[in-house]
């Protein structure tokens, strides 16, 4: 059992190359596909962390067999799939834990004909509802339940099938999306999902089920056309590069005075992600698929063209990841200049920002969804203090802040960081950093 707790001695430049690793999130969708097929499906490039693990592990559950190729490539085939597993303790247990298990449902009703789900856990951010999920399977005449004094979800199908149908999302949820997507690949019919999430990571899941037999047009836009065929085969899929670790290495490289180059970084689907940092006055140059961020001694964040006080704010692709503000915020603490930081997607995702102003950062926090940044321009360092890793994405961020801190910080919780970031502490210290797991 590895320790919770990072050491970080903070303050030194960093310098030399990082990987980023496969993208977490279209991990936990692709591997949840499989169950779609009975044939073998290879996936490469699958991030060693401990959310992908433990759905891996609810697949071996299920039946599904799986191997390990090598150090990113499993190849499964659910061809024998034990469904009364859904009703043991041991997945009731272990499908609690991981928020990402949600995924399994749309696999599970499509080729097995019902599903079984506790509440599932994750992020503390706030309120997560899975009405988008279940509504959406609903439309495809699935029959649901919920038992609010167990908080377990139940869906299975009719006994004429599942329909296909036109779903307009509620809201648009990528994980809602791919939930029934996978659903409506292999129910009757033509389904139409307008108002759909069109991430990276959802065109990806499409394009790996075309591969497999699927008939989805649309894949990119957020109009989803799908003709259900009877069956899926086997097909080999490689994860991009994830784009929230380098979001993360951007920022890191500028908080840190650091001489960084992101290899193999998939530049074509990163979207607006490098301009968001270059808006905080970030440089980033690109060469080839390779993003390389010099050191900066200054950083200065941009204003509206009428002089205004600059607003980040996240929003659904096309625009800016909520799953990089938290990063944003902590870069925007030692820039030259100031910016209104607007979480409009998560009511609990600023609720770290009184460890940074512990540190020494000037924040306001204006309301839940709100933060006003004063940059302190490396004028004044931050200093180590300790602290606790609240989630994924905050708890990279004050990584960051830690790693460009005066002195010791000791951040606890930091399962929350391994959840999302593959071995970073090894990682970063190869580069130069100072983390020790105590």
């Amino acid at each position: 059992m590895q320790s919770d707790t990072f050491e970080v001695i903070g303050g030194q430049p960093l310098k030399g190359e990082l990987q980023p690793q496969g993208a977490k999130n279209e991990a936990l969708q692709v591997i949840s596909a499989v169950l779609l097929t009975d044939e073998n499906v290879t996936i490469s490039n699958i991030p060693d962390i401990r959310d992908v693990n433990q759905l891996i592990d609810l697949l071996r559950g299920l039946g599904v067999t799986v191997e390990k190729l090598a150090a990113d490539t499993y190849r499964f085939c659910a061809g024998t799939v034990d469904i009364s597993y859904l009703q043991s303790d041991a997945f009731m247990k272990d499908a609690q834990r991981l928020r990402g298990s949600v995924m399994l449902i749309g696999p599970l009703l499509a080729r097995f004909g019902r599903a079984v789900l506790p509440k599932p856990g994750g992020d503390k951010i706030g309120r997560r509802r899975l009405d988008t999920h279940f509504l959406g399977f609903q439309k495809l005449d699935a029959e649901f339940k919920y038992d609010d004094t167990a908080d377990i979800y139940y869906v299975q199908q009719p006994p004429s099938g599942l329909k296909g149908a036109y779903i307009h999302m509620d809201e648009i949820s990528v994980t809602g999306t791919a939930n029934v997507v996978m659903a409506a690949v292999l129910t009757e019919g033509e389904t139409i999902i307008y108002n759909a999430a069109c991430e990276p990571y959802l065109q990806q899941l499409c394009r790996m089920l075309n591969s497999m037999g699927a008939k989805i047009e649309g894949v990119g836009s957020n109009r989803l056309h799908i003709q259900g065929v009877t069956q899926l085969h086997g097909t080999d899929h490689r994860c991009l590069p994830d784009m929230i670790e380098i979001g993360s290495f951007i920022g890191l490289a500028a908080m840190t005075h650091s001489d960084i180059t992101i290899k193999n970084a998939g530049i074509e689907h990163l979207g607006i992600i490098p301009y968001t940092f270059e808006k905080l006055g970030i440089t980033i140059d690109r060469i080839g698929d390779d993003l390389h961020i010099p050191p900066h001694d200054h950083y200065e964040i941009a204003t509206f063209i009428d002089g205004s006080i600059l607003t980040i704010y996240d929003a659904p692709w096309p625009g800016f990841t909520p799953d990089l503000m938290s990063i944003v915020l902590v870069v925007a603490t030692q820039a030259r200049g100031s910016v209104l930081i607007h979480q409009k997607m998560f009511e609990s995702r600023l609720f770290f920002v009184d460890k940074l102003i512990d540190m020494g950062a000037q924040i306001i926090l204006c309301d839940p969804h709100r933060a006003t940044v004063i940059g302190l321009d490396h004028r004044y360092q931050l200093r180590g203090i300790e602290m606790t890793s609240p989630d994924i994405r905050a708890g990279q961020a004050l990584l960051i802040a830690a790693l460009s801190a005066k002195g010791r910080s000791l951040i606890h919780n930091v399962h929350q960081i391994d959840r999302g970031y593959q071995f970073i502490d090894q990682r970063l210290n190869a580069i130069g950093a100072n983390i020790q797991r105590v």
